[in-house]
């Protein structure tokens, strides 16, 4: 297998309630997290190729050409080599549908996710979501020790619209939202997605809402709670009922970390509200990226010109999580 071309698709994700209890630091604590979510029509792609020679080239923001796997900088793809057991003679080439890093699509975990999948299909090996996710997870949060939750590596792996529960023994139940297509239809119809041309870490804000977690764990339960009444309402077709949560859940969200929003957001979101929105949030752990408001199709026009800042992307709700789309000869 290891002759031939592999090519995978991962989406990108968007969060509705519950960001942030899917963190150790408070579900192992505190019993259970819980995150509405859902995968998107934004991909990362992922080529694995054999290499004429022994060495190792990378190539995504930047391009790597290495004769030993621990020489390689990036680290998802570093320890994803040595996870996998891959010493050399590959290429990696990583292509993303929206800018890599820094907009709260979940993008590190996504494309981790996307390389764990191609390489595995390279070593001619099948794996299922669930043990996509897990590795992923296993690189991230315990190899390399990076801060941060485990929805996206879970939502990269399933697609889909989700409810993701994360418990304390570390078991995480993926439960798929059942509705009518008209219910999803409209719910996705509703939604706007805006660019607001920030590009951040999340490092810093997720440090602090780990350190803050007992102090803010109210609002964390709150924000689990809002997250299976989000799920429930989806199930019964009463998605409108869900902007209002997201409102709600964005105000808890605010006390986590004083990174989350900021006086640009602020007023962005104020706008919004005004010119009809429903509810609205950033995306991820905040600070920049994309913002996401719920409104009536009606009123969309009206918000955008509100906010001549921001760059609207369209999108459309994806079902498959990642997946090989292409086998070489």
């Amino acid at each position: 297998m290891k002759d031939r071309m592999f090519i995978s698709k991962t989406p990108l994700r968007i969060t509705f309630v519950g960001g942030g209890s899917d963190i150790k630091e408070y579900y192992s604590k505190y019993g259970r997290g819980s995150v509405l979510s859902a995968a998107i029509n934004k991909f990362i792609y992922i080529v694995v190729n054999k290499k004429f020679d022994s060495k190792i080239r990378v190539s995504y923001s930047k391009t790597e050409i290495v004769d030993s796997v621990n020489k390689i900088e990036h680290p998802s793809v570093r320890e994803a080599l040595k996870l996998l057991e891959i010493e050399g003679g590959i290429e990696i080439v990583s292509i993303s549908d929206i800018p890599s890093g820094g907009t709260g699509l979940g993008s590190s975990s996504t494309f981790l996710v996307g390389l764990l999948n191609a390489l595995h299909a390279w070593k001619g090996e099948f794996v299922s979501p669930k043990e996509l996710a897990e590795e992923a997870v296993k690189i991230e949060r315990e190899i390399l020790c990076e801060p941060g939750g485990k929805q996206d590596q879970y939502m990269a792996a399933y697609g889909g619209i989700q409810q993701l529960e994360f418990y304390a023994d570390e078991k995480v139940g993926v439960r798929p939202v059942i509705s009518s297509t008209e219910t999803i239809r409209n719910f996705e119809r509703s939604l706007l997605l805006l660019y607001t041309g920030i590009q951040r870490s999340s490092t810093d804000i997720h440090k602090v809402q780990m350190q803050r977690v007992e102090k803010t764990s109210v609002n964390y339960e709150k924000m689990v709670q809002m997250a299976d009444e989000a799920f429930a309402c989806l199930n019964n077709g009463n998605y409108e009922s869900i902007g209002r949560m997201i409102h709600e859940n964005w105000i808890l969200k605010k006390s986590l970390s004083e990174g989350v929003s900021n006086g640009n957001i602020d007023v962005w979101y104020e706008k919004a509200l005004k010119k009809g929105a429903l509810g609205g949030k950033i995306i991820g752990a905040g600070g920049g990226g994309f913002m996401l408001f719920m409104a009536d199709p009606s009123k969309h026009n009206e918000i955008m010109q509100s906010l001549p800042e921001l760059t609207r992307q369209e999108f459309s709700f994806e079902s498959e999580g990642s997946r090989i789309i292409y086998v070489g000869d």
